[in-house]
């Protein structure tokens, strides 16, 4: 659904940027650019757990299908049709 296509984007862009930032911050402080790319990593695999799966809370507005129509007798099938004439340019 909609809703949880949206849900699962927010937690997923919200955790890839607080592990930037706390990366970003720890690499800084121990000057360390390697510990920056491991936290982001970390965040990037948390937030693919999180989001990747099909979680029921994502699954709480299904949509809702059209029934399946039969075709009639009357209804013409798709190569009944005439072919479409252009006009020449």
């Amino acid at each position: 659904d909609y809703k949880g296509q949206k849900l699962a984007e927010q937690i997923f862009q919200g955790i890839i940027l607080v592990s930037a930032i706390i990366g970003f911050i720890y690499g800084y402080i121990t000057e360390q650019f390697g510990w920056t790319v491991y936290i982001v990593m970390a965040g990037f695999a948390l937030s693919c757990l999180l989001t990747l799966p099909p979680w029921p809370m994502y699954r709480r507005n299904p949509l809702k299908w059209l029934p399946v129509q039969e075709l009639g007798a009357e209804e013409k099938k798709p190569g009944d049709r005439k072919p479409k004439r252009h006009a020449k340019s």
